[in-house]
C-alpha cells in the first residue's frame, strides 16, 4: 500500500453497498412465485411458498459458507439456485415451471430480499481514483450480476468501473483466485500491482492472497469479524468504513511498484523426478488367472444369469462393455476428466443389463474398480528402475509417480510388490485426482508435492501426447521418453524432433546417464 495501485478492485456488497433486510421481502418473493404458478394453472398456498423461500435462503447461506472453504469453488447456475435451493421441496411441475423463469427470479430475488445503501466515502474514493486515472473494477460473488448492474446504474456508478466480474456470469466464485486475476487482466494491470477491497475474511482476503494481489484491504461490514470458520490469511489493512480508503490512497506514493513477474508461484529450489507407472516403471503382461478370478468376483455379485447365459458369461459381457465404453469416451472427449467407477461399471458395463444388475454394479463400483486395477494384468519391473529411484533417494531428490490409472491403490500395491514404495514420495493417480495427463493440473500437483522447481525437474514417461506434452505445459525442462512402452519408436522420434520431448532413452535406468551431471 506504499505505492499507488495500477488498478483498484472492489467487492460489491459490504464495500460499495451495505445491505439491510427488507421487511416482508420474503413474502414478496413468495407472491412472485405464486403469480407465475397461478398463471400456469398451479395452485400452491402462499404459506407453503414462504416456507420454501425461508428454507432455500438458509440452505444457500450454508452452501456459500461451505464453498468459501474450497480452493476453486464454482458458482451455481440460475436453475440450480431455484430448483436445488429455493423450491426444491415443491412438486415437480411447479418446480420445473419456476425453473423456466430462473434468470428473472434470481435477478428479482436480490432486490426483493434486501435494500442496498451506498456506503459512506465510496463515491469520494471512486472520484479520487478517476482523477488519478486509476482503473476500477467490481469483483463480486453474486447469484445475479444483472441485479448488481441495475443497482450501480440507479446510483449513476455504472460508468465508474472498467470491468464488472460477477460469479454467476463467469461460473466461479471467491475465494477462487481467478476472479481477481480476470478483473486485473481486463483492466490491463498485473494483479501484483492492484489493490483489492473486500469485507470478508473467508472469501475476499483468501482470494486476494491466492491471487497474489498487491494489497488486500477490508472495510468492516456485517460478516467481517464473524467468519464461518477460522481463516489463516490476514488483510494488509482493516478499515471501519470506506471513507478511510481515501486516506490510504493519499498516503501512497505516486510511483507504482512496477512488478512484472509471472503469476506462477515462486520457483522452488528442489530437483525432482516425476515418473509414469505403466510402460515406464513396469510393463503389463496378460494374467489369465487373475482375470478369471476377477470375473468370478463379478459373477458372484450379479448372481443368477439372464436367460441362457451363465453368470460368468454375463460378467464377461459387463467387463467387455465397460472397457469398450471407456475407450469410446476417451476417443470422443475434448477434456481430460478421468472416468469414475460408477460410469465405468454401471453406465458402460451395465448398458444392456437389468435394473437390478445396474444397481448392484453401482453399489459396488468402487470395490470393483480397485479389484480390476489389480487383476487386469501382471506387472514386470523395467530394467534399471530400482537403480534410478534409489539414486534419487540417496541424493534427496523426491520421486512422485504420476499415473493415468483406473486404480491408484493398485499402482501402490504394485510398487510395494516390486520393493519400490520406499523410494516414492507419493502417487498422484488420475482416478483419485479426477483428471488425466496431459491435463497440467495433475502434474502441477506432483510438482507441489515434490516442492520442485520445474527447471530442475525430470519427467520420465512413454507417451508423447500425455507425458511429454503435459510436462511441457507445466514448464518442466527435462521431458524424457522411454522406448518399449505403448508408443512406437517413430512417434517417439517425432516428439523429439518437434521439441515436445527433450531426449529418448532405451530403458528407465539409462536416465542416470542424463540426470547425474545436472543435479
Amino acid at each position: 500500500m506504499r505505492h499507488r495501485p495500477r488498478a483498484v478492485l472492489l467487492d460489491f456488497g459490504g464495500v460499495v453497498f451495505e445491505t439491510s433486510k427488507r421487511p416482508g421481502g420474503r413474502h414478496e418473493l413468495a407472491r412472485l412465485y405464486r403469480r407465475l404458478l397461478t398463471d400456469a394453472g398451479f395452485d400452491l398456498e402462499h404459506e407453503r411458498l414462504v416456507a420454501s423461500v425461508e428454507a432455500g435462503l438458509t440452505a444457500l447461506k450454508l452452501w456459500k459458507n461451505a464453498s468459501s472453504r474450497m480452493r476453486e469453488p464454482r458458482e451455481l447456475t440460475h436453475r440450480e439456485v431455484i430448483t436445488d435451493f429455493m423450491v426444491s421441496d415443491l412438486p415437480e411441475g411447479p418446480r420445473e415451471l419456476l425453473a423456466t423463469h430462473a434468470r428473472e427470479l434470481v435477478r428479482a430475488q436480490n432486490r426483493l430480499i434486501s435494500d442496498h445503501h451506498l456506503r459512506p466515502g465510496i463515491r469520494e474514493f471512486l472520484t479520487r481514483c478517476q482523477e488519478r486515472q486509476i482503473p476500477l473494477g467490481i469483483v463480486s460473488n453474486a447469484h445475479s450480476g444483472a441485479s448488481h448492474r441495475d443497482i450501480l446504474a440507479e446510483h449513476d456508478l455504472a460508468d465508474a468501473f472498467g470491468v464488472q466480474i460477477y460469479s454467476d456470469e463467469v461460473g466461479i466464485r471467491k475465494p477462487h483466485p481467478d476472479m481477481l486475476i480476470l478483473a486485473a487482466d481486463a483492466l490491463g494491470a498485473d494483479v501484483h500491482d492492484c489493490w483489492y477491497v473486500g469485507d470478508t475474511q473467508d472469501r475476499d482476503v483468501v482470494a486476494a492472497r491466492r491471487s497474489g494481489i498487491g494489497a488486500a484491504i477490508v472495510t468492516r461490514c456485517h460478516h467481517t469479524d464473524t467468519p464461518p470458520f477460522a481463516v489463516h490469511d490476514r488483510a494488509d489493512a482493516v478499515l471501519d468504513t470506506p471513507e478511510e480508503l481515501c486516506v490510504l490512497l493519499d498516503r501512497a506514493s505516486d510511483t507504482t511498484t512496477g512488478a512484472t513477474g509471472s503469476r506462477r508461484a515462486p520457483a522452488r529450489s528442489g530437483a525432482a523426478l516425476l515418473i509414469d507407472h505403466g510402460g515406464v516403471i513396469s510393463l503389463a503382461e496378460p494374467d489369465p488367472d487373475a482375470r478369471a478370478a476377477f470375473l468370478g468376483i463379478l459373477a458372484d455379485l450379479i448372481g443368477p444369469g439372464v436367460g441362457t447365459h451363465s453368470p460368468t458369461e454375463v460378467a464377461e459381457q459387463i467387463l467387455r462393455q465397460a472397457i469398450d465404453g471407456n475407450r469410446r469416451r476417451k476417443a470422443e472427449q475434448n477434456g481430460h476428466e478421468e472416468i469414475d467407477p460408477v460410469t465405468f461399471w454401471a453406465r458402460f458395463g451395465g448398458a444392456e443389463q437389468s435394473a437390478r444388475t445396474v444397481a448392484l454394479l453401482r453399489s459396488e463400483a468402487t470395490a470393483l474398480m480397485a479389484a480390476w486395477g489389480s487383476a487386469k494384468s501382471r506387472r514386470r519391473m523395467r530394467q534399471g528402475v530400482d537403480d534410478l529411484l534409489r539414486w534419487c533417494t540417496t541424493h534427496h531428490h523426491r520421486v512422485v509417480v504420476v499415473s493415468n490409472t483406473v486404480s491408484g491403490d493398485s499402482v501402490r500395491e504394485q510398487l510395494a510388490a516390486h520393493g519400490l514404495d520406499e523410494f516414492v514420495t507419493a502417487v498422484v493417480a488420475s482416478d483419485e485426482f479426477g483428471t488425466r495427463k496431459p491435463d497440467p493440473g495433475i502434474i502441477r500437483a506432483a510438482l507441489a508435492i515434490a516442492d520442485a522447481d520445474p527447471a530442475r525437474t525430470w519427467f520420465l514417461g512413454d507417451k508423447p501426447d500425455n507425458d511429454a506434452a503435459g510436462a511441457a505445459a507445466c514448464g518442466i525442462a527435462h521431458r524424457i521418453l522411454v522406448r518399449g512402452g505403448s508408443t512406437d519408436d517413430p512417434d517417439l522420434q517425432h516428439a523429439l524432433d518437434e521439441g515436445v520431448a527433450t531426449a529418448i532413452v532405451t530403458e528407465p535406468g539409462d536416465l542416470l546417464d542424463l540426470i547425474d551431471p545436472h543435479l
